[in-house]
């Protein structure tokens, strides 16, 4: 009888097993996060500094100046005038609507965030497609940490670094860094083998041939890559606020709270607008880039 059960109920760990499974777990991290929580900790010490750093300047710039810098950035990209005015004209209605501050503190996390996805992501990317054997370990950690739920990534994070802007910061890295390790390294091997042959037939070395030639070519790939790091990262703003990235994730966390639909609108809106201003300056330099590399090509 006891047998028939199996046909029944799907086998599993006894309880009491099972306990003792995740205090061990748990009590291993916890002493791991007592032990060397305070060495990582001064670790991130330089990029808290600069991340304060950062949110103070664009707090403290005046409006107009950083408005100026935001569409010099945007013009030397894109040099699109109408990109230009449609810009300042989401800027100007954020400062009108009284999100100026929350504004510069998310500008801030994503700048930083992106730079840093760019950094690890890239060569990450670049040593994938060198590599088949990279590729097949690295593959299955970038599906576990797209499928992974936003979330679950708080929980060692927060344990191990405390409630604060670096944690924040991590946790929008591991969510935001897999599309532009992925592009990199499908923009390299999508390169055409003839003209890798030719490179090698002039007497290009392998690091000539990456940068001369790999990467300018592979480089709408990894924009797009980028481009959709940078929209991702935006996506964990409302998710990072919860464990204390101040920003315009904070009040749509309020709104949510204590039913504010207008607040959540709002500063869903400025959301939206930074993300539509990155998403369409990173695709008009990449277009333009392209453009530029196929006439020098030509």
């Amino acid at each position: 009888m006891a047998d028939s059960s199996w046909f029944t109920s799907f086998p599993e760990l006894d309880r009491k097993d099972l306990t003792t499974v995740k205090k061990t777990l748990d009590g291993a991290y916890r002493e791991f996060s007592r032990n060397y929580g305070e060495l990582i900790e001064s670790f991130f010490d330089p990029l808290l500094s600069f991340l304060v750093w950062f949110e103070k300047l664009l707090l403290a710039s005046p409006w107009w100046l950083t408005i100026g810098v935001i569409l010099a950035v945007v013009y030397s990209a894109t040099r699109s005038w109408k990109l230009c005015t449609g810009v300042f004209a989401s800027l100007i209605a954020i400062g009108f609507f009284g999100m100026w501050d929350d504004t510069m503190r998310t500008l801030s996390v994503i700048t930083v965030c992106t730079i840093l996805s760019i950094v690890i992501g890239v060569p990450t990317g670049i040593l994938m497609s060198r590599s088949n054997r990279m590729q097949s370990i690295i593959t299955p950690i970038l599906d576990i940490m797209q499928t992974m739920p936003a979330f679950v990534y708080l929980i060692p994070v927060v344990m191990l670094l405390g409630i604060g802007k670096i944690p924040g910061v991590i946790a929008v890295i591991i969510y935001a860094v897999p599309p532009v390790i992925r592009l990199t390294n499908l923009g390299i091997r999508l390169v055409d083998k003839e003209i890798m042959e030719a490179a090698t037939s002039f007497g290009a070395t392998n690091t000539q041939k990456l940068f001369g030639v790999q990467l300018p070519l592979a480089m709408p790939t990894i924009m797009a890559g980028i481009n959709q790091t940078i929209m991702m990262a935006l996506a964990m703003v409302v998710v990072a606020s919860m464990i204390g990235v101040k920003g315009l994730g904070q009040p749509v966390l309020k709104s949510i709270t204590n039913q504010y639909f207008t607040l959540g609108l709002l500063n869903g809106l400025a959301i939206v607008a930074l993300a539509i201003i990155f998403d369409r300056v990173s695709q008009a330099y990449a277009k333009r880039s392209q453009k530029h590399l196929g006439n020098r090509h030509d």
